[in-house]
């Protein structure tokens, strides 16, 4: 009960916001960035974070612990401390369903929809500002937003030369090394700017381990009229594998066990790992005809290669096409690569012309995915003959957005916001591993209109907007019965909010509704191949309130925090159980249940102490209310809530030639909660009794990271 009345006194000491929000500088920001940002007065739930609040907290954890302050934001780590695969939530909805874009370039996996940043390692290091939609948002490139919409800028012009050595350590055996230089503007027209990381941690996970590399180099040539730039960026990740998660029978004994590697007998295999590369070419132009009116395009291509090791006992090898190495043995353990080698290529493009009273956007993108997916047999423990792909299937989508922004003002105060957004996909799957036979051509146009009023005045901003957005299914939708094949979502959000901001404080609500026709969820529903693949379901929503607030109390001491109090909700809902006695699946009916995974409670808290200047001590706070592991509100298929707190401390001095040293220490899970973000279940009949079995993805306690930054 105390931690519960600690984090309510967070909550009401500033109903007030996560953060001071940054005086809005997207007038600043690089054209092609800018053109799907929302600005200061947009009719949009949004977030704006500097290249300053992202260093302080660059430790070595990835990019979904750096948002986790932010509002309704849920962030969670197979490895368990934050390093390798994470996963993030922006209300309740997953990183299938939240738009990401890199300098105005969709990042998100063509094909999953989902986001690895774990493919792009230290990219925070050279990140200058992120914006975080939350709800549809403005119109951007790529998939559809259907929770969010994470806008990451890397495209600074930096003036000065620089060299920058940012190192860390901390528990688990984690290390961070990053190198940082910059030429500066030389001769007023060129630039370059370069980065190399390195990051490795055992993890808090049994043999959770991560061996990330990367690279960044930005060149850029600058005139008066017109700009080139050239990005050239690439991750290398080998992450053993954490993705099983631990039962809840071990959850209370040995919370930090491994499955993965375990069907080899004796010690795990060594080699379980993921091993992927991922490469990005991003060349941009832009040319300014007047100070108002300007065009940018950019043409880019990510490419990734890369496969997941196993080790698997007792295989037939008729089931991987491979013929018996002597008469009667048909079975053997084994080792398998599953692989992955893709393209993703395409152009951007905008033109924005803007005035003291309007502004008019046109941009869109036009892009393709190549995609590969092989897997081979390396390894055989009775022989392995003939080896070769036991299957290889080709998968290609073309998507082409347009979209069209007006924002013109009224009166002096009035403005109306029209975005009108047009989208065709196309997949062309050939074939999938466990039904190679299954073609799919599938083809969609969709039309996603935004409309929004903003009233702005002394401090004051109130909004309201309707977005429409649509999406396609994602690639594994589609491994079902030719006649049941899903449908395309659609979501229609509601959002109204009222802002103030002063010098010393700040605070804002907004109210959203979302509600969605044909959502795609799991139901425990068996497609034709044995597969659980996910159903589309009439009626879902979501409701909510997020309060933000801040206030600068004196020079030594400022509070920012934000709550969420959302309801999540299924209509007429069925539940599908394997029933292992008589066969089939049992159906379970429910008329309103709660959407999987979307607590109704999510709050953060930040108190910044500044007892003798330049020490300054942060106190992180973060409560999660229950989740649910599945669609159907069962007590006992649960995600129980917890409160966390952390702590930061840094220190900074400059002597001589050092411009800046800068050292931090930060203390996560002060407290040593037990708790667990993310997790599965899945139920049958056996037996004629009902069994679930419910699998966790667990947190690391008490553990620290230490950081020296040094500027020259």
């Amino acid at each position: 009960m105390k931690m519960k009345r600690i984090v309510f006194s967070l909550c009401i000491l500033s109903s007030l916001n996560l953060a001071a929000q940054q005086k809005d500088t997207i007038d600043l920001l690089p054209v092609e960035v800018r053109a799907v940002r929302a600005g200061s007065t947009a009719p949009f739930a949004k977030t704006n974070i500097s290249k300053s609040e992202i260093q302080k907290q660059n430790l070595g954890q990835d990019l979904p612990f750096l948002l986790s302050q932010t509002p309704s934001v849920v962030v969670n780590s197979d490895a368990g401390n934050g390093v390798g695969y994470t996963g993030i939530r922006i209300r309740g909805t997953d990183a299938t369903r939240i738009n990401v874009t890199l300098n105005g370039i969709p990042y998100n996996d063509a094909e999953s929809q989902g986001t690895f940043f774990v493919d792009l390692p230290d990219f925070a290091s050279s990140i200058n500002s992120i914006q975080v939609q939350r709800g549809v948002g403005t119109s951007t490139n790529g998939a559809g937003a259907f929770g969010a919409t994470l806008n990451l800028g890397t495209n600074e012009l930096i003036k000065k030369q620089y060299v920058e050595l940012n190192n860390s350590f901390g528990s688990f055996n984690t290390w961070k090394n990053t190198i940082k230089a910059g030429t500066g503007l030389i001769g007023n027209h060129f630039t370059a700017d370069v980065r190399v990381s390195r990051l490795i941690s055992d993890g808090y996970i049994d043999r959770a381990s991560s061996n990330l590399k990367s690279l960044y180099f930005s060149t850029a040539y600058l005139s008066d009229k017109s700009d080139l730039r050239l990005n050239i960026f690439t991750g290398k990740e080998k992450t053993y594998q954490a993705w099983y998660g631990v039962s809840q029978t071990d959850l209370a004994a040995n919370r930090t066990i491994n499955y993965a590697g375990m069907e080899k007998p004796g010690t795990p295999y060594e080699n379980e790992t993921d091993n992927y590369q991922q490469t990005h070419y991003q060349l941009f132009f832009t040319h300014r005809f007047t100070p108002f009116f300007d065009f940018n395009t950019a043409v880019f291509l990510t490419k990734g290669k890369g496969y997941y090791e196993e080790y698997r006992a007792a295989q037939a090898y008729a089931d991987y096409g491979l013929a018996s190495p002597a008469p009667g043995v048909d079975t053997s353990d084994l080792v398998r690569q599953l692989w992955l080698d893709n393209s993703f290529y395409g152009s951007i493009f905008s033109l924005q012309h803007h005035s003291d009273k309007s502004s008019l956007l046109f941009g869109g993108a036009i892009t393709r995915y190549d995609g590969n997916h092989f897997g081979k047999v390396t390894w055989a423990e009775k022989g392995l003959s003939n080896p070769k792909h036991y299957y290889d299937l080709d998968a290609n989508k073309n998507d082409l957005t347009v979209y069209g922004k007006w924002q013109q003002d009224l009166t002096n105060h009035l403005q109306a916001f029209t975005d009108l957004q047009y989208r065709k996909v196309g997949y062309d799957l050939n074939g999938f591993k466990d039904n190679p036979g299954l073609v799919i051509n599938k083809n969609y146009n969709f039309f996603n209109p935004k409309l929004g009023l903003s009233y702005h005045s002394n401090g004051w901003l109130a909004y309201t907007s309707y977005s429409v957005a649509n999406k396609e299914p994602n690639r594994d939708d589609f491994e079902a019965n030719t006649n049941e094949q899903p449908r395309p979502e659609k979501l229609n959000d509601v959002e109204a909010g009222i802002e103030n901001k002063t010098s010393r404080s700040s605070f804002g609500v907004n109210l959203y509704y979302m509600k969605y026709k044909d959502q795609l969820i799991l139901t425990g529903k068996i497609n034709d191949v044995g597969a659980y693949t996910r159903t589309n379901i009439d009626d879902s929503y979501r409701l909510g309130v997020e309060l933000q607030g801040s206030v600068v109390a004196s020079k030594w001491f400022k509070a920012a925090a934000n709550l969420t109090l959302s309801r999540n909700k299924i209509r007429n809902f069925n539940e599908f159980i394997d029933d292992y006695d008589n066969g089939g699946q049992k159906v379970n009916f429910y008329p309103e249940t709660d959407i999987a995974l979307s607590p109704s409670v999510i709050s953060s808290a930040t108190l910044t102490i500044t007892p003798v200047y330049p020490l300054s001590i942060d106190l992180l706070s973060k409560y999660v209310g229950k989740q649910y592991l599945d669609n159907t509100t069962n007590k006992d298929r649960k995600l129980n809530p917890y409160f966390l707190e952390d702590v930061r401390a840094a220190y900074s001095f400059g002597y001589k030639w050092l411009k800046n040293v800068n050292l931090i220490l930060q203390v996560n899970n002060l407290f040593n909660k037990k708790y667990e973000p993310n997790g599965y279940t899945f139920s049958y009949y056996y037996n004629n009794n009902l069994a679930t079995e419910n699998y966790y993805f667990p947190m690391a306690g008490t553990n620290w990271m230490a950081g020296i930054n040094i500027k020259l």
